[in-house]
């Protein structure tokens, strides 16, 4: 019985938090996180986080009972902080990642960093004992919810995901301060220098990132487009012969949040190989079920049998959605 005391004491709590998140999943509408909470976590999340780098090192070397439980709560807090936003944000990366492709890697991190802020074990003992680690935490977590945030106020991704590499950068100012012992204004030069290299990098790697909050609502390769109201998908294997003759048409119906205008192409590819890049009318966000759009192919070459895909990606290349096929013989 005191062992099954001691378990619940250790992962109780923990397996309860998570049940409490993935639900969280179920009453908030996917892609739809409100700005003001995630703006109100990010702000108290860096203020809790500030004053903990201020504080840790003069409470530990006070040797007091009272520090330690002040360290042990602030470090509770944020743990407890880096659950609730992750949580909050995941289902808008989830429906904007593109599973077979690379962005996926993202999402496979947020999804790591959540299990870990999730299970407190796993979290004292994996990130509480080194700090870098507690600051990369930190940067992702500030870097994930803005990259969500800034979109739902109308600001396209790619600049999102500039201003948010850059604003992560900038949130770790007090730990450049602290472990530098330098003034306020020295380490945010140095920050700001660190802002510069990560806007850089953000910039190489957007195809890695997904661009969240836009998803694909609705996907489906066509014959034709005679009722975008009626649409009628076709079976991922066509015939070489039919598709020839009748050509096709992928359409795509992509969510983007009220007030954010966002150009976007169609790449066809076969087997891989880029065989046509069709530049699409701006998405307007707002729409519930998603920006209708389309982009016809009338012309196949000769040996078109094998593996198709039609890429939906944002002016920036960041990709929203694929669509794929298979034209046989």
């Amino acid at each position: 019985m005191s062992s099954a005391f001691a378990w619940i004491a250790e992962w109780g709590v923990s397996f309860a938090s998570l049940t409490g998140g993935v639900l969280t999943l179920f009453v908030f509408r996917r892609g739809l996180p409100n700005v003001a909470y995630i703006v109100g976590y990010l702000l108290l999340l860096w203020l809790v986080f500030a004053v903990l780098v201020e504080l840790r090192q003069p409470l530990a070397e006070s040797g007091r009972r009272s520090g330690r439980l002040v360290i042990t709560a602030a470090d509770y807090t944020i743990q407890t902080l880096y659950h609730g936003l992750l949580l909050f944000v995941l289902p808008a990366y989830w429906a904007s990642t593109t599973l077979t492709s690379r962005n996926v890697v993202f999402l496979g991190l947020l999804v790591l960093l959540t299990l870990l802020a999730t299970f407190d074990p796993w979290y004292r003992a994996i990130v509480q004992p080194r700090p870098w680690l507690g600051y990369a935490f930190f940067v992702v977590s500030i870097f994930a919810a803005l990259n969500v945030a800034l979109p739902l106020v109308g600001l396209p991704p790619f600049w999102a995901l500039m201003a948010s590499a850059f604003a992560a950068s900038l949130a770790i100012t007090p730990v450049v301060r602290r472990a530098g012992d330098r003034t306020w204004v020295g380490a945010l030069r140095v920050t700001v220098a660190l802002g510069v290299v990560a806007v850089a990098l953000a910039a190489v790697g957007r195809a890695w990132i997904p661009p969240a909050p836009l998803f694909m609502a609705r996907a489906a390769i066509l014959w034709d487009v005679l009722d975008l109201d009626a649409i009628e998908a076709l079976p991922t294997t066509l015939s070489a012969a039919e598709v020839k003759e009748r050509g096709l048409v992928a359409y795509t119906a992509i969510y983007a949040p009220a007030g954010l205008r966002q150009s976007v192409s169609h790449v066809w590819r076969h087997r891989g190989r880029v065989i046509e890049v069709v530049s699409l009318a701006p998405v307007l966000g707002g729409r519930r079920e998603g920006y209708r759009t389309y982009s016809r192919k009338t012309s196949f070459p000769e040996d078109s049998e094998g593996r198709w895909s039609v890429d939906v990606v944002t002016a920036s290349g960041q990709l929203i959605g694929r669509l794929r096929f298979r034209i046989v013989r």
